[in-house]
């Protein structure tokens, strides 16, 4: 997007704002590849994931990502990957052999940093140790596993394919493959969880000493099974009980929270998810895969692609399915959804270096953040305080048009 000179100043947050001056470095950037396939949808899940059918077209769809990335290459050229990140679905239904010939396709494409992170998601039901091997040796050097919850009852509620063993045996057979930097993925506020019940799946998991763990609330989508068949979920006070006593829990064991609903060991964040937060850059292919790429100009594009399988892995459809030029007037709401999401906040000079836009354009908005308490007074910082954090929206609506 350009603008001449003589345009009118934009007015948001309260402030009048010159038009976008170019970048003035690019952000780093990673790449997102989404797997869309799973052994069975799980009924509180909203992404875009599809049983998968007993052969998996494992070749087609890989030559569809390459070809889809083909695309998007005129936009990053000059750059390196800072990080990837295999999401889905289920991503290691995938054999290593069709993960390797993706990899070494988009390294042929773009370089990869010398300490790049490759990160791949997995649920314990899928788990065989020769193929978590056979992934360490092509480079995937982070693993996020998908547990969700030790407790059968748990499970069964949530419809996972796999048991509390399985669930423990992952962890160690992630270790035994050599990945010493993963990930679980763990929910609270299940049907009928107590606060008991929550902090016995939390322990379960310290105890198998993951480097960072995902910890959040199960909350209720449209278009799920449990939107259309509500499950009995904890009152908010139970629910209020289990977040205060879960993160006291993390901490104690060395878990730092660095976002809403992250924690990890020192230095262990996920840097892919540190990126995202902080408005840096993605490619996104897949079916269904979103992408954010900025411009030397000052223009950034969001991109979504083809959601259902089989319309992208056909020839005559196209593999974008849409973008769109942030507008001016968007990018102070778009900046800072992700990065008061971080509990450290951002460091404020990110803020005109990935949007072209001055910190003066916030002023109004910080202003009477900081009066409601809602934002940290801190001149070198954008970040919320803690109750910042706890009433997000309410902050975010400070500095909408």
């Amino acid at each position: 997007m350009t603008h001449d000179s003589s345009a009118s100043p934009l007015i948001f947050g309260g402030a009048a704002q010159s038009p976008r001056a170019p970048l003035p470095v690019l952000p780093p950037l990673a790449l997102y590849i989404h797997i869309p396939w799973c052994v069975r949808k799980c009924p509180y899940c909203d992404f875009n994931s599809h049983t998968a059918s007993p052969v998996l077209p494992e070749e087609e769809y890989v030559d569809a990502l390459l070809a889809d990335l083909d695309q998007d290459l005129h936009a990053v050229y000059g750059r390196e990957l800072s990080s990837i990140f295999f999401g889905g679905g289920t991503p290691s239904l995938f054999s290593a052999k069709a993960l390797g010939r993706l990899l070494k396709g988009v390294e042929q494409r773009i370089p990869f940093a010398s300490d790049i992170e490759i990160t791949l998601e997995a649920n314990p039901g899928t788990f065989e140790q020769e193929k978590f091997v056979a992934y360490r040796a092509l480079g995937i050097n982070r693993l996020s596993i998908g547990i969700q919850s030790f407790q059968e009852e748990k499970l069964k509620a949530l419809g996972r394919i796999h048991n509390g063993d399985e669930a423990v045996r992952a962890a160690g057979m992630a270790r035994q493959a050599g990945f010493d930097n993963f990930n679980l993925d763990l929910m609270h506020g299940l049907p009928d969880q107590s606060l008991d019940d929550a902090l016995n799946d939390l322990r379960q998991a310290i105890a198998l000493k993951p480097t960072h763990l995902s910890w959040y609330q199960l909350t209720l989508e449209p278009n799920t099974v449990f939107w259309n068949q509500p499950p009995t979920l904890p009152e908010d006070d139970t629910l209020w009980d289990i977040q205060e006593a879960g993160q006291a829990l993390l901490a104690e064991h060395g878990y730092a929270q660095y976002e809403v609903s992250a924690y990890a060991l020192p230095g262990r964040a996920a840097r892919h998810n540190l990126n995202y937060w902080s408005f840096g850059d993605f490619i996104g292919i897949g079916a269904g895969a979103h992408g954010k790429l900025s411009h030397p100009d000052g223009r950034i594009v969001r991109t979504w692609k083809t959601r259902l399988p089989k319309d992208y892995l056909n020839p005559a459809k196209s593999f974008k399915a849409g973008e769109k030029a942030l507008p001016d007037e968007e990018l102070p709401f778009e900046f800072l959804m992700n990065a008061l999401r971080l509990t450290e906040g951002v460091e404020a000079r990110l803020y005109p270096e990935r949007t072209g836009l001055s910190l003066e354009s916030l002023a109004e908005g910080r202003r009477e953040a900081e009066q409601s308490g809602l934002l940290q007074v801190e001149p070198s910082r954008l970040a919320a305080t803690l109750r910042g954090q706890l009433f997000l929206n309410d902050l975010l609506q400070k500095f909408l048009t």
